[in-house]
């Protein structure tokens, strides 16, 4: 099972929250791939200034990645 960036990336092209979600995260040479974990990815998002629209987005689009 690919984790949780493999997955994010794959919708780079998305026209959405999670294609954007996706294409920052391709444009961050220093995003996590492990542990996939949400938090994680989380106190990433947070350390970059995120807005709460950032982090919703996160949310979602891990709820999305581990409901599939």
């Amino acid at each position: 099972m690919d984790g949780f960036t493999v997955w994010l990336l794959r919708h780079v092209t998305d026209r959405d929250a999670l294609g954007e979600l996706a294409r920052r995260a391709a444009a961050d040479p220093d995003w996590p791939e492990e542990p996939d974990r949400l938090k994680t990815f989380t106190e990433h998002v947070e350390g970059g200034h995120a807005t709460p629209a950032a982090l919703q987005d996160l949310t979602d689009a891990w709820v999305r990645y581990a409901s599939r």
